[in-house]
């Protein structure tokens, strides 16, 4: 099982959402592209934090145990039982019915712990202060945001006692369903990652943002294609709130308005699309010859003056 190891020292956070059953990792260190090597989760089965002297297959083993039936306990200890370096090894993992196992082993670079409870796990090691683990837990418990952002909060709350003792370069956040479709892509719900940044859990929270913007999108063609057009509108306003800064959002908004018949609530939007890139009116003309702006040409020559 042995492999030459990178040394992801950090910290992160496995837990499942107890109202929807979502299981999440996320995670922050001073080493490149963190979120290829610590944060592993499949939908259905469980999710893994495997760091500190990275052994990757940690990972997916873990995941491959659980979803045989182990519990994240069996699972864990199966892996360290083969492994020859236990003791350089910080591992959690938690599995679809919330059940945790997690190590820190004795020659994790101080300081170095964790803290588990129903349904999630807290562990850092090379950090500047023993107190980020608890900083951790206790942000991630008093949260009542969504879950995405209490795995966030958890992770700000490290950085704010310290985090790594190195500093910081990479993060990430990955959210599996629940339960299995049978189609991973539908199954990962978000998997972000900053792999090289001055302030990296910053850039993490702002593509987090900018990836509920386009959920709010993606929800609003649902609603309008079941002609449900009050939500269709309401999601469409969300993602553009959310999201200002986003010059699509605003256009496909305005895009949709016209194809319901509201035309003049179109015109500002469309001013601004087009004041910040007049390349957007040169897409505008040619979604109708696509089927995708079917409108009177002079309809169209209005929107575009």
């Amino acid at each position: 099982m042995m492999s030459r190891f990178p040394i992801a020292h950090t910290y992160s956070i496995v837990a499942r959402d107890p109202q929807s059953g979502n299981m999440g990792v996320a995670v922050q260190s001073h080493w490149f592209s963190v979120g290829s090597l610590v944060g592993w989760a499949e939908a259905g089965v469980g999710v893994v934090a495997t760091q500190s002297m990275v052994e990757v297959s940690y990972g997916p083993l873990g995941l491959a145990l659980m979803r045989a039936g182990k519990t994240p306990k069996q699972t864990l200890n199966a892996l360290l039982a083969a492994d020859d370096n236990p003791q350089v090894r910080q591992v959690a993992m938690v599995n679809a019915s919330g059940q945790v196992a997690v190590h820190t082993g004795k020659r994790c670079i101080a300081a170095a712990g964790h803290h588990s409870g129903d349904g999630y796990s807290v562990q850092a090691n090379m950090m500047d202060k023993e107190t980020v683990w608890s900083a951790m837990e206790k942000a991630y418990l008093e949260s009542t945001d969504t879950f995405p952002n209490r795995l966030m909060a958890a992770l700000f709350a490290a950085q704010s006692e310290g985090g790594d003792i190195r500093g910081k370069q990479s993060a990430a956040i990955r959210i599996v369903s629940a339960t299995s479709s049978g189609s991973p892509w539908k199954d990962t719900l978000i998997d972000l990652r900053v792999e090289d940044d001055a302030n990296p859990l910053d850039e993490l929270n702002r593509l987090l943002r900018i990836h509920q913007a386009y959920t709010f999108m993606n929800n609003g063609d649902e609603f309008l294609a079941a002609g449900n057009m009050p939500e269709a509108l309401h999601a469409y306003r969300s993602a553009v709130d959310l999201a200002p800064e986003m010059t699509e959002l605003l256009f496909w908004y305005a895009v949709t308005l016209v194809q319901i018949g509201k035309v003049e609530q179109s015109k500002s939007l469309f001013r601004q699309v087009f004041d910040k890139d007049p390349h957007w009116k040169d897409l505008l003309e040619r979604l109708p010859q696509a089927g995708l702006f079917n409108v009177e040409p002079t309809v169209l020559s209005d929107i575009l003056k």
